[in-house]
This record gives structure tokens, sequence and C-alpha cells, in this order.
């Protein structure tokens, strides 16, 4: 006998979760169905974010922050440390526990909203009175039918041709975030967010890292101006950080990884690691799906195919997050989840692309939202920018962290804010109000005018939305 319901969701990733359990507010019956299992075979909902993304990434840059704080720069605040040691194995244990935290408040959630969670595989099984027939494979098989369809079934990360990941010497950000021991050498292919951040995970706790990017600029979706100041940064931080590399050949054995490139030179070059984490980008999960059985239209990258609304050519079915067009983060499948269940319950759910903030949680911290002043120039759209660096920003130089700057970016003549970008400590707390800001249409001269809390790294977003007409007073 099927279980039937108003809207049943397949992945309780970000988008997922987010979108079954705005549904139930709505007064919907809602499933969710997820496939995710921990070590011990039990389900872990909260998708590739909760469980190898963004959660652990950021518990592990988190604890090896504080092990390089203790051995770099305790000493300038008059903290003595001897003796500083490091257990790999309850560093990667916390990391463990934050995420079963989060796994088991994702359950606790659905149990409070009253959303029914099925453990396991959903896949369409065909078009039937009452909407959908949806079966669930797993620990326990069942047959749901449902009135709308919530596609929400992630992304997984891109393998090199002909190098599938072993997770033991060539690694996705799944092996990166569970290394036994520290590597000596550190090979990482991409400098995307997720090579960076590893890579600066590893290279506090002791490693010798290299980066290879085949793209001839760093962070090309980033301001230039930032995006220079970061690589600069980094770059004195310890990590090799190759740009325009053509990568010939990739052999890995049981001891190392081989890596043969060719340099942005020309030359040819070999890099000889003990792990390879290969971060080139990812791909949307529609395997298993039965896509092609009910005609669920993928495009030629296999993303589902939907309209601005995130509703697909199938009636009542809707996708959303990483599977679907748009920029592959988390917070990005939240707001699509949540406009998708207001839709399903007539009301006027909304996402604005234009406001959607980037973070990258290396340090210094790297955000930004709006427009690139690159963009701007080859729109040909007039613009002012100012910028203000933390160097002068009190808040900032107690803390010991005057590394980069905000730069805001306003239209020549209305002055509506374009853009912010900022390279600094706490930038992906930051960025925020801006965000804010953006969404009212304000103009710099509004956040230029608003009395922010002194002494604070806030400041200097102030700061720099008064370098827009040139009268920042701190610098």
């Amino acid at each position: 006998m099927s279980k039937q319901f108003d809207v049943v969701v397949i992945g309780a990733g970000p988008g997922g979760y987010i979108a079954a359990i705005r549904a139930a507010q709505l007064g919907m019956s809602v499933a969710c169905i997820d496939a995710w299992s921990n070590a011990k075979g039990g389900p872990a909902p909260g998708g590739t974010c909760t469980n190898v993304g963004c959660i652990p990434s950021k518990a592990l840059l988190q604890s090896s922050e504080y092990y390089e704080h203790a051995g770099h720069h305790f000493a300038d605040h008059g903290i003595e440390v001897k003796g500083l040691g490091l257990d790999l194995d309850k560093l990667i244990s916390r990391k463990d526990t934050v995420v079963k935290q989060n796994n088991d408040g994702i359950l606790f959630l659905f149990k409070k909203n009253k959303v029914t969670f099925f453990h396991g595989t959903g896949a369409f099984s065909g078009q039937v009175d009452g909407g959908w027939s949806i079966k669930v494979s797993g620990p326990a098989e069942e047959e749901l039918v449902a009135k709308h369809v919530i596609v929400a079934t992630g992304s997984s990360p891109r393998a090199l041709p002909d190098l599938p990941f072993d997770e033991k010497q060539v690694l996705s950000n799944d092996g990166a975030l569970a290394i036994g021991a520290v590597p000596k050498r550190l090979g990482v292919i991409g400098a995307g967010v997720i090579g960076l951040e590893l890579g600066s995970v590893w290279r506090r706790l002791g490693s010798e890292v290299t980066i290879l990017e085949a793209m001839p600029t760093f962070l090309p979706a980033a301001d230039e101006q930032i995006a220079k100041e970061a690589l600069k940064v980094l770059t004195k931080q310890g990590l090799k950080i190759n740009l325009g590399v053509k990568i010939s050949d990739v052999k890995s054995s049981a001891k190392n990884a081989t890596v043969k490139y060719t340099d942005a030179a020309g030359a040819e070059q070999s890099l000889v690691v003990d792990k390879l984490i290969v971060s080139i980008g990812r791909v949307p999960n529609t395997q298993g799906l039965n896509a092609e059985g009910v005609g669920l239209k993928l495009d030629e990258r296999g993303f589902v195919v939907v309209d601005e609304d995130c509703r697909t050519g199938l009636p009542n079915v809707w996708a959303i997050g990483d599977v679907v067009r748009g920029p592959m983060l988390a917070h990005k499948a939240e707001e699509e989840g949540v406009a998708v269940a207001e839709r399903i319950a007539g009301q006027h759910g909304h996402v604005n692309f234009n406001t959607i903030p980037s973070v990258i949680y290396t340090s210094p911290e790297i955000s930004w939202v709006g427009q690139t002043e690159q963009a701007l120039k080859t729109e040909g759209r007039a613009y002012k920018a100012g910028t203000f660096p933390f160097l002068a920003n009190g808040r900032a130089r107690a803390l010991g962290d005057t590394t980069g700057m905000v730069k805001v970016i306003a239209d020549a003549k209305t002055d509506e804010i374009l853009g912010v970008h900022i390279i600094g400590p706490q930038a992906s707390e930051l960025i925020s109000e801006c965000v804010v800001a953006m969404e009212f249409r304000a103009a710099s001269e509004d956040i230029a005018r608003i009395c922010h809390a002194h002494p604070s790294l806030s400041e200097a977003v102030k700061e720099a939305a008064l370098a827009v007409d040139k009268r920042s007073l701190n610098f």
C-alpha cells in the first residue's frame, strides 16, 4: 500500500531538507528521502554540505587555524606555548562529532515539523492518479505517492579522466577530510574554493602544499583586486600556487602520486606527492532517478532543466540546488528550497541571484556579492569604487589580523551599490550587511551614514562606503 503525501523531496541536503521543512510549515504533508549513511549504517541527512563539504571543512579549518596560531602567533600576545603537539586522530574525531551533531539536528527538525523521513534512494516509478509514484530503495522498500516532487539530489566531485578517486592517494573532498597522517607533500589540482580551503588545512598542519590550476588567472570569479591580494597573501603563507598549467598525465601508486604537466611558461614539469586532492568541479547527481523513464529532461551537462521558478517540464515536478543551473552553493539551494515550497503553497517565493554571496574560508577569508569591477568594465557601466584596508581598523589591530581590505562599488550616477568585495578577518560575516543593503537597493551613502559600533570590523565596510565618495575618515 503506497503512502500518500502532498510533497515528496528526494534528497536531504541543504536544499532538500529546508524545502521539506518549509513545505511542512505551510501545512502540507511531506516526506523526505535521503541515502546518506553514517559509519554505522544509520541515516546521515545533510548531503554533501553536512557530511563531506561545508561543515566538516570548516571544523578542520578552525582546528588547523588554532594549531597555527598556537605555533606561530600566540607569542605576539605574550602567550607561551611549550611542547606543542598535534593529535590528528582527535582533530578528525572532533570534525566527525560536529558532522553528527548536524545530522542529528536535521533529524530532530524533521520530527519537530512532522516531516516523514525515509532512509534510502528515491526514484520515479511513473505518473499515477494523485500525482507521482516514488520508489524508495534502502533498508526498507517503500512506495510513495506525491502530488508534488522536489528533486534535490545535489552533486558529486568531478574526477580526472581515467583516474577515479580511490580516497587513498587520489582524494576527493571526502577523502581529503579524513587523511590518517599529515602528508609531507600534498598536491591539489584546482585552485577553487575546495582546493584552497583543504590546501590551507593541511599546510597549517605541516604539509608542503602545491596547487595546480589550469586557469591563467587566480580566482577569476572574484574581483581582480581582491584576487591579486589573496594570491599574494596565500603564497606568503606557504601555498605554492601554479597558474596556467596543462596536466598531461597523472599516475598513482600505493605510496604516492605523480603529476606531469606543462607550466605557464611551456616547460615540462613533474610533481611527486604523497597525497593528491582533485578539486576540478562537481557534477549533478541524476543517476538512479529514472529521469529518462518518466521524461525528466536533462541538459547536455546532466543538470535537470528548469525554468526560472525551478519547475521542470513535468507537471508538479520541481528541482533545486546543485542539480540545476546556477551557483553550486548550499545557501543558494536553501533559498530555492524555500521558494519552491512557497510556490507549491500558492505564494510567491523569490530568489535574487544577484545577491547570493560567495565565501572562501581561508585565512584571510574572502567574500563577495554582486558585480566585480572587471565585469562592469566589460559591460561599459559607469561606476565608482572605494576601498578601506583592515590595517587602519582598530578592531583588526587588536585582533592582530590586519590583512586585506573592503571594496565597495557603486553606480556612478545613482550611487546604488553594485558589488562589495572583502578579503580579511571575518569576511564571511561582514558580507551579510552588504547583501541586506543590496536587497534594499541601498546607495553607498546609506552604509556610509549608518552608525557602526566602535571598535568593530564592520567599520571597515562603512569606511569603504565613505571612500566611494573619497571621504574615508580613518585612512
